[in-house]
């Protein structure tokens, strides 16, 4: 018995793996600090609701998650998505429709959305993830703008130390030591800047439950649902990007409908307790995962440092310089681009119609700002490129026997509706023999289109006296052609 109850142990509780999982958290515990301050800023609300928002959605989605080690807290994603509805509409709104987009989370994890990420090619990945990049730089500029001239310097001091800082060690987060040095020197030198305190207030004491400050009314509901169903999204897209990462780093696989219906748990819950909501970092998980972290516990404890050092230092935290923060958010910006994509040497390697799926797809979200319409359009023209380079691959060749008796049409390729159109045109009815064989061997019926059309050759020929036989047709072709053929003449 006691060796069954051994078996069963957490593996966290070996000495060495949780020395491992408690440092792993408690440096991304730091480093969610400056990130979840800069995100309540785009967001447009108290730093509070982006810091509360972390440490709930990383405390609860230890415990219902699909990935072990994946941090999800609030994120520059899901701050863009809401921005809109803070702006117009308050913060009852944004607690409202944070609470909504975890519901859609739960519905769409249930239903297996997780299982269509596969049909998001990699060129909309790359997409999303410079818009991303791109959108998080474009936020910073209203902090750039009429300030006091020493944020310019604060800024580039900012981003130099954290450059350089890693080479000397990577025990602390480079980030948080640019923040603290900022965040020193304009005190003690008295630099008037703009701080995180003008901002809004810091937390002082722990988050209570409550609901949000809305009418509920089906106006409210028809406002908060866009935003919803984008933040849904949005956050979904991240989280299984993140956890598919994680999976090939770790060499471990990971519930991804468990982390989807987690996701909507998470969110519900903050928004219950008052935050922004977020979903899977990217960035703060590859620290965690390179500090050795690969359980549940590094990302609880993240949440809980995080709540811990908000209240005890809070009136610490109030007086980072915003430059610092700045600084710590065009390095996030610059990182989460993808360099590589637009090197001239990969643009003339990669086919067209892959960089006009990338380029479209960044267009789309810098025009919308919004990520899940720019995944969308991305991905409906990947699957329209992809239709057209298809449809061209349907062959038909004809041999006709030397006594002129039959004639035999060999089809190869994919026969669907883009492809099918044509498939009509390529027969000769007029002169043509009395028997046409269309051989489909080579070829794979997969919709109404292609059997359609297929009736529409057996008619033309009908109508000439001649007959038909169509022939090789694999096990489903033949099935689907068995079940319409005959049944579509009104559709063509």
């Amino acid at each position: 018995m006691a060796a069954r109850l051994r078996v069963r142990r957490p593996s966290w509780l070996s000495p060495k793996v949780f020395r491992t999982e408690v440092l792993a958290g408690l440096v991304v515990g730091l480093a969610l600090i400056p990130e979840a301050i800069s995100f309540s800023v785009i967001a447009g609300v108290d730093p509070k609701v982006g810091l509360f928002a972390a440490c709930t959605m990383a405390m609860v989605i230890a415990f219902v998650g699909g990935r072990p080690a994946m941090i999800s807290a609030s994120t520059g994603a899901v701050a863009l998505v809401v921005a809109p509805v803070v702006r117009q509409h308050g913060l009852g709104h944004l607690i409202a429709t944070v609470i909504l987009a975890g519901a859609f989370q739960i519905i769409l994890g249930a239903l297996g959305v997780a299982k269509l990420m596969r049909f998001v090619p990699r060129s909309v990945m790359v997409g999303f993830v410079n818009a991303l990049g791109i959108l998080l730089f474009t936020a910073q500029i209203p902090n750039l703008l009429g300030v006091p001239w020493p944020v310019y310097p604060l800024a580039v001091a900012g981003l130099v130390m954290m450059v350089f800082f890693p080479r000397l060690t990577k025990v602390v987060p480079a980030p948080l030591v640019s923040i603290a040095i900022l965040t020193v020197i304009t005190v003690a030198a008295g630099i008037a800047v703009p701080t995180v305190g003008d901002k809004g207030k810091l937390p002082s004491s722990l988050p209570v439950p409550g609901l949000p400050d809305v009418p509920f009314t089906l106006h409210t509901l028809t406002v908060i649902a866009p935003y919803a169903l984008a933040m849904a999204l949005v956050g979904l897209m991240e989280s299984l990007m993140t956890a598919k990462l994680v999976d090939e780093i770790t060499d471990t696989r990971s519930n991804k409908t468990r982390e989807s219906i987690g996701q909507g748990i998470a969110n519900i819950v903050t928004g219950f307790f008052g935050g922004m909501g977020g979903c899977a970092m990217i960035g703060q998980t590859m620290i965690n995962v390179k500090n050795g972290a690969r359980t549940r516990l590094s990302t609880f404890l993240a949440g809980f440092f995080l709540l811990i050092l908000c209240i005890a230092l809070g009136p610490v935290v109030s007086r980072i310089p915003m430059a610092a923060l700045v600084a710590v958010m065009i390095l996030v910006s610059v990182s989460t681009f993808d360099w590589h994509s637009i090197k001239p040497a990969t643009l003339q390697r990669m086919p067209i119609g892959e960089t006009a799926v990338m380029i479209i797809t960044v267009a789309m979200v810098v025009a919308t700002h919004n990520l899940s319409i720019g995944v969308v359009v991305g991905t409906l023209t990947a699957m329209i490129i992809f239709a057209r380079r298809v449809a061209r691959l349907a062959n038909v060749t004809a041999v006709t026997d030397p006594d002129g008796g039959q004639v035999v049409y060999s089809v190869t390729g994919e026969l669907f509706f883009a492809s099918s159109n044509d498939l009509v045109t390529q027969f000769d009815y007029a002169n043509d023999p009395a028997k046409v064989v269309i051989d489909l061997s080579a070829a794979h019926v997969w919709d109404a289109s292609s059997v359609a059309a297929l009736d529409a050759i057996e008619t033309k020929y009908k109508q000439r006296g001649k007959t038909v036989e169509i022939t090789g047709l694999n096990q489903s072709s033949a099935d689907l052609h068995e079940t319409l053929s005959g049944e579509l003449a009104g559709s063509h």
